[in-house]
């Protein structure tokens, strides 16, 4: 795991010199701090700024949670076991997994957006704080959590110099600067004194009399505005700056919003139109808080000055949650008032003026909307009463992006798709959200939730799958078939982890409802994960017989798809464990052929995986070393923790057969945190234990109790990210010849050589597409 997920600064942070130096003395007194501030203050990125900062102190890094985006508070706990980069293959509640993984660590978490999720997030981090003493909260809001030790930040605005100097950045950014060339960003003599020797800028405070003698206090000097001087020009420069920037109160979303406008407006139109909206706010909102007023007359002036076009995409953007792309946009946004063709000019506008922020996400560029102008927006597109169609056209497009995602997943594009998923996650939350409110769309959360499997099983996403299953199986939707896919995908989420109850329960009904509607598919994927339970729960000769049924089920209607590919690996495993070692290289064989044919990388990790095996009993243990690397790899890549750590044990096996007893201990201890967020160790199945039993009992002779514990303890300190930059190290020596698996050592029960069988449903496939697997086929080098 990285040290931190911070994401990177996309332009210079400006002030806030006394703010950053007073809140890392809090982050030293206090193990809960909480900025708190009005919108568009600044929070986030304060608090973003000191988390960085005070990075050197966490020796387990800084992590950050984004809850603005959430609407179910159930999920808060699944949004911090994702921001910690944990990945959840296990039948504990989220609170536990955060609490066993914090107890002994040192890490400062980051919690933005909270406001809404208030009650959630308090009980949560007083009980993480409770019993996690290394951890340390800093959280951004608009209200304090009210947990006790909390220390409160109140973040206000700028001063006037920091504002004068934001402004100034941000406008020169946009291609209009405001102050001459190479002069200073504060008004001439300004400093950038303490906060308690600050004067705080006020919309109150009026501008000079042009008539009248004004004194520059910065300066100490009385200069007589009709009268001409030297700096006159420069002063009236800075007094229109300063006079804006005291119309916004200093609050840097405001200042950022007017820079976005300082290419079409010169300051002093600016200072007009603000003051004639201030003074229709003034009549308007009387009970409204200053602040308030300032940040929402700065918005709805922005809003003024918008085309007709941009304000109604404005309002549109308002149902996206978290980033997005301009092809999501073109499709929810679009339509006849605003023409697919037109969407990238008005983005770009909004953009420009600073509504709409562009950001990088693990898919590629994106785009999002920030929270206090969505919430404006959201208020506009009610108006219009428009909202509920938007959020359907939003649901509809993240539906297709499932299904596309789901078809690519067999395909090339698979580590695209594991991006795309990611960067999606909000929206496809929020989707999964409308879906579940509407009782006549409960058919579609059983599809969607369905549909995402990939997500849940391939990305490392378990536990928060099966929160969303388990909601759209308790509606009643009147559609069978996007009822026995929630099913079956339950049954598969639950064996993984470990609730054989649940697995039955869920594979049982969907297997009785299939053959009861004669849906053939969805009865061989519940027969197909029978099997993988009976294989976990150490009853080979029952996976064998239900798993090859169904791969004879999937023969005969066509079915190929990543699924089908791992029920092969899956029966490999079942004869590998009967003890026909030879069958199951055999049926591998053909399953990476076919993975290298269609591009197909995450069952061919798994396959892999008995292939070293195989090499490893050969005594072939550089050939072994070389799978087992791209293995870890793949695995890495899509979050795969039940294969990566897997790997990593046979890895290890392979080390101390290679002589390196030392190395070998390290990666046995780096396994075990591992297991520990993968859940039960090796599914306490008996079959999986041979080779981490066999690695250890070498590694002890080897080195000695003494020598091997202090190896093995080394190992459990190492990070997830540290532990496969390891395992990628080749640390063969290379006089170590290869030969047989070690003198006078079989391998490990029952991986061991037999005589082959026939494999039912394992014969090689058309290279057409199928009805139901993805139909893009390409080559990976091998």
């Amino acid at each position: 795991m990285r040290r931190s997920n911070l994401p990177a600064e996309l332009n210079r942070f400006v002030g806030r010199a006394t703010e950053q130096a007073e809140l890392a003395r809090l982050l030293e007194e206090s193990r809960l701090v909480t900025v708190v501030g009005v919108g568009g203050v600044g929070k986030t990125r304060l608090a973003l700024r000191a988390a960085a900062a005070a990075m050197k102190h966490y020796g387990d890094g800084v992590r950050i949670a984004e809850l603005a985006p959430l609407r179910d508070p159930e999920l808060v706990a699944h949004a911090l076991v994702e921001a910690l980069g944990l990945t959840d293959h296990t039948l504990r509640a989220p609170r536990e997994v955060l609490v066993e993984h914090l107890a002994e660590r040192r890490l400062l978490l980051v919690l933005d957006g909270f406001e809404h999720l208030v009650e959630n997030c308090a009980s949560l981090v007083r009980e993480l704080l409770a019993q996690s003493p290394g951890l340390t909260v800093l959280a951004a809001g608009r209200r304090p959590l009210r947990v006790a030790g909390e220390a409160v930040f109140t973040l206000a605005p700028m001063c006037e110099a920091d504002a004068v100097a934001l402004l100034a950045e941000r406008a020169a950014e946009a291609g209009a600067p405001v102050l001459p060339s190479g002069a200073p960003t504060a008004a001439p003599g300004t400093t950038d004194a303490p906060a308690h020797g600050r004067v705080r800028m006020s919309a109150r405070d009026s501008a000079p009399d042009a008539r009248e003698p004004v004194r520059d206090a910065a300066r100490g000097s009385v200069r007589d505005s009709t009268h001409g001087s030297p700096d006159s020009a420069r002063d009236s420069v800075y007094g229109s700056v300063r006079e804006l920037c005291r119309r916004l109160d200093g609050i840097p979303l405001a200042l950022e919003l007017a820079a976005g406008r300082l290419p079409l407006l010169s300051v002093e139109q600016m200072l007009t139109r603000l003051d004639d909206r201030f003074r229709l706010l003034t009549l308007g909102s009387r009970g409204a808080l200053p602040r308030h007023q300032t940040l929402r007359t700065a918005i709805g002036w922005s809003h003024e000055l918008c085309t007709p076009e941009e304000r109604l995409l404005w309002a549109r953007l308002s149902v996206f949650a978290g980033p997005f792309d301009l092809e999501a946009v073109e499709y929810v946004c679009g339509g006849p008032e605003l023409p697919a063709d037109r969407i990238l000019d008005l983005l770009g506008g909004l953009l420009a003026q600073s509504l709409v922020a562009r950001e990088d996400t693990p898919a590629g560029p994106g785009y999002r909307i920030l929270d206090t102008v969505a919430a404006y927006g959201a208020e506009w597109l009610a108006a219009l009463g428009d909202t509920e169609r938007l959020r359907r056209r939003h649901r509809d497009w993240y539906m297709g992006l499932a299904t596309w995602c789901e078809l690519e997943w067999f395909s090339p594009r698979q580590a695209e798709v594991a991006a795309r998923t990611d960067a999606a996650l909000p929206n496809l939350r929020a989707a999964l959200d409308l879906c579940l409110e509407l009782p006549e769309d409960a058919h579609l959360a059983q599809h969607l939730a369905g549909t995402l499997w990939f997500a849940w099983v391939g990305c490392g996403r378990l536990s928060e799958g099966r929160h969303w299953l388990e909601r759209a199986l308790a509606l009643e939707s009147g559609h069978e078939e996007a009822r026995l896919k929630a099913l079956w995908v339950l049954g598969y989420v639950t064996v993984l982890q470990g609730d054989g109850t649940a697995a039955v329960a869920a594979l049982h009904e969907c297997g009785e409802r299939a053959r009861a509607s004669r849906n053939a598919l969805a009865e061989a994927y519940a027969t197909h994960r029978m099997g993988c339970l009976a294989l976990l729960s150490d009853d080979m000769p029952r996976a064998e017989e239900l798993i090859g049924r169904a791969l004879e089920a999937y023969r005969e209607l066509g079915e190929l798809n990543s699924n089908v590919l791992m029920g092969r690996v899956e029966l490999a495993m079942a004869r590998a464990f009967l003890g026909d070692l030879e069958g199951a290289v055999a049926i591998c064989r053909e399953v990476r052929e076919v993975c290298e044919e269609r591009g197909e990388r995450w069952t061919r990790a798994y396959a892999l995986y008995v292939l070293a095996f195989s090499a490893w009993t050969r005594g072939a243990y550089e050939e072994s070393r070389e799978l087992l690397a791209e293995c870890v790899t793949i695995n890495h890549v899509f979050h795969d923790l039940v294969g990566l750590v897997l790997a990593i044990e046979l890895l290890a096996l392979v080390t101390v057969s290679e002589g390196d007893a030392l190395e070998a201990a390290v990666l046995q201890g780096a396994a075990v945190p591992v297991w520990d967020t993968v859940g039960l160790q090796l599914f306490g199945s008996g079959s999986f234990d041979g080779p981490r039993t066999l690695c250890e009992q070498r590694a002890g002779e080897a080195l000695g109790a003494e020598a091997y514990a202090a190896a093995f303890r080394a190992g459990l300190g190492l990070s997830l990210d540290a532990t496969v930059e390891r395992a990628l190290v080749n640390r063969r020596d290379p006089a170590i010849g290869g030969g047989a698996a070690t003198a006078g050592h079989a391998a490990p029960r029952p991986f061991r050589t037999a005589r082959s069988a026939a494999v039912p449903g394992t014969r090689k496939p058309a290279g057409s597409p199928t009805r139901s697997g993805g139909e893009a086929a390409g080559r990976e080098p091998r």
